[in-house]
């Protein structure tokens, strides 16, 4: 794969080998120029085979080229001599070999070594155990698609095709100014630049017209593009070049992401159009590579691959938000797109359409090297990638997919066996039916979130019991709300359905609400409002009380007063007579004056008075739990011993609370 890594994102990190034979091989490694570096890694290995660092970089060197057959074979013999210590990245990379070479059975059965040597959930494992899919099956999946070589490939690398009006932009390191060129030392090509090809709609081939852009292609390399709607400006990738290649640290000159504007060239006397204003985008960095970029049907996001921090790779797609106003243009942080397309290898190539987003990946499950995947796009989501099979994937590197949806037609790269040279161009005819059936547009599912509350005073009510019921009345699932009165179900809804929720407490009426699930955010909110039994009954602090007015006791007594207490405690009888399994236990409460044990004294008589009145009224005592005094003990406000307050203020702790336990 020589040309994804011209400019591809690869992050590479190895310790430095130590022997002095090997610093010229170190060198050339670390400037990705890795052809070369094998032919000296494999020099120095004759003298020491069984040395670790070596093999792994002679492999590496093999395996960052695509070379997946020389790969394999020093792979091999590392991991024959170093099984036992060798990094479980290096097994990875040895099965993948294998799916290169079309090992398929061995392949598996090494990736199941490679999960568990490194004892993480890495992706790539999962990718290669899954149940759903097998390479043996994505291999009999019916042909989706019909290829065709194109009349432009050359015997070097030709890829990043791109749609430009009617015509077709792309990157080819053919270079027919024989007096200039110039060769990348990575894979002995020359550098790579931009080309427009004229497309035939009937043989869906391609014929070169000329180079795209003079403005546009330097010295170095220029790759992979992406259009506005409007065609008056394009986005594409480039060496970190300005004038001087600039490098990292370690001597890595990495990959840039350039902006362009189509304007007249006031210096030219026909007044042509040419790209111009050339800026470099402001997430870029010394440190890492950014490229392959693709725009959003309405120009306002930009995909693309990187391997700056944050991702979850080797490469990584992210997307930043573009927006527009006059003359200005500014770019959101990058954000990475999440697990659901990132893997631990690298995902590359991005092209975006208004149904879903095609990708390169070598860490979901393919057929060897990178492969083509489709993720639809669902409720602005994107879904599981899936592998769109042979004969647009193949055991070598498949990747630059781009297509036009309602034709049907489209563009893809590929190192296999039986092209023109390096890295083709194919355009193909996408049959939909076949691949429609295999990618079944998911269900809308709903999640269903809310709250309860008290429908009289809004206060929030916890440990309510919410039951998620279907249309037949069948239970779903079942959950509490919590301290703030909230609730969430873990069962996704179907979208566009009726269903219902049931909430109920002790002390309340229970309360049905029918909904239907709508398709919107993909979480939907159903508050529901409850009313206590009786207007006697409220929650305070999590208890259910009996709220009458105060009990009045004569000063030093604990007798029932007719003329008022008695009236108050009768509203208790009543309540209790109207739901005759309530169980309820007395609290008695003094002020803060006078002595404590005199106060702890006093309201346990007046609570046990209190109990006593109501059985003389016929309720049965086994329906009062406790009858207990707690003098000053429980104050609820700040009138403790010494601290000067109003009668009113005392009056609030001199009370009696029946506390609901039962009903």
């Amino acid at each position: 794969m020589k040309k994804i890594i011209i400019i591809t994102l690869l992050f590479v990190t190895a310790s430095a080998v130590a022997q002095k034979s090997t610093k010229k091989a170190d060198k050339l490694f670390n400037r990705m120029w890795y052809k070369e570096a094998a032919l000296l890694y494999e020099a120095a290995i004759e003298d020491d085979f069984s040395n670790k660092e070596l093999l792994q970089r002679a492999g590496d060197s093999y395996f960052f080229n695509t070379d997946m057959k020389n790969a394999n074979r020093w792979y091999e013999i590392l991991i024959s001599n170093h099984e036992k210590d060798v990094d479980p990245e290096y097994i990875f990379r040895y099965a993948h070999t294998l799916e290169g070479i079309g090992n398929h059975q061995a392949a598996k059965r090494w990736m199941k070594k490679f999960a568990k040597a490194s004892k993480t959930n890495d992706a790539r494992a999962q990718g290669f155990a899954q149940t759903e899919l097998t390479v043996q099956e994505i291999l009999n999946l019916e042909p989706g698609f019909e290829l065709k070589n194109l009349s432009i490939n050359t015997k070097y690398s030709d890829f990043g095709p791109g749609y430009y009006k009617d015509d077709l932009v792309y990157s080819s390191a053919n270079d027919s100014m024989v007096m200039h060129t110039r060769i990348y030392e990575w894979n002995q090509q020359p550098f790579l630049n931009m080309y427009l090809g004229d497309i035939n709609p009937a043989s869906t081939d391609v014929t070169i017209i000329e180079e795209f852009s003079d403005k546009l292609n330097t010295r170095y390399h220029e790759a992979t593009i992406a259009f506005t709607n409007d065609e008056r400006t394009i986005y594409f990738t480039r060496n970190n070049y300005n004038g001087d290649l600039e490098r990292d640290g370690d001597g890595t000159n990495h990959l840039k992401l350039y902006r362009a504007v189509l304007r007249i060239d006031e210096n030219d006397k026909d007044k042509r159009e040419r790209w111009t204003n050339v800026t470099e985008l402001p997430f870029n960095s010394v440190n890492y590579s950014v490229g392959h970029p693709t725009l959003s049907a309405d120009n306002k996001k930009l995909y693309f691959t990187s391997d700056m921090p944050g991702s979850i790779g080797a490469t990584d797609i992210f997307v930043v938000d573009i927006t527009e106003r006059n003359d200005s243009i500014t770019y959101s942080q990058p954000r990475n797109l999440g697990p659901t397309i990132n893997t631990a290898g690298r995902e590359m190539f991005p092209h975006i359409t208004d149904q879903a987003l095609y990708l390169a990946s070598d860490g979901h499950l393919g057929l060897g090297g990178l492969d083509v995947f489709q993720s639809s796009i669902v409720n602005d989501e994107f879904k599981d990638p899936i592998n769109l099979g042979a004969p647009l994937n193949s055991k070598m590197d498949d990747f630059g997919f781009i297509i036009k949806e309602e034709e049907n037609i489209g563009f893809v790269c590929s190192n296999r066996e039986n092209g023109k040279g390096d890295d083709d161009i194919y355009s193909f005819v996408r049959y939909k039916d076949v691949i429609a059936s295999r990618v079944e547009q998911e269900p809308c599912l709903q999640a269903v979130k809310g709250h309860v509350a008290n429908a009289t005073t809004g206060e929030r009510i916890a440990t309510v019991q919410v039951r998620l019921m279907d249309s037949a009345n069948k239970e779903l699932e079942t959950t509490i709300t919590d301290i703030n009165g909230a609730y969430q179900f873990k069962t996704q809804l179907d979208c566009e359905t009726p269903y219902q929720v049931i909430a109920s407490k002790t002390g309340y009426e229970s309360r049905e609400k029918p909904f239907v699930s709508l398709d919107i955010s993909g979480v939907m909110e159903v508050p529901l409002g409850l009313e206590t039994l009786n207007k006697l009954i409220v929650e305070e602090n999590g208890m259910l009380k009996i709220k009458i007015g105060i009990i009045y006791f004569d000063l030093d007594k604990s007798y029932i007063r007719a003329s008022d207490a008695a009236i108050e405690l009768n509203k208790v009888v009543l309540l209790m007579t109207e739901y005759p399994d309530m169980v309820i236990k007395i609290e008695s409460h003094t002020d803060s004056r006078a002595p404590d044990a005199y106060n702890l004294s006093l309201s346990d008589r007046r609570a046990k008075s209190t109990r006593d009145y109501i059985i003389s009224c016929g309720i049965d005592a086994r329906r009062i739990e406790s009858a207990i005094g707690y003098g000053e003990t429980q104050l609820i406000n700040r009138c403790k011993d010494g601290v000067p307050c109003s009668e009113a203020e005392h009056q609030f702790n001199r009370r009696s609370e029946f506390i609901i336990i039962k009903m």
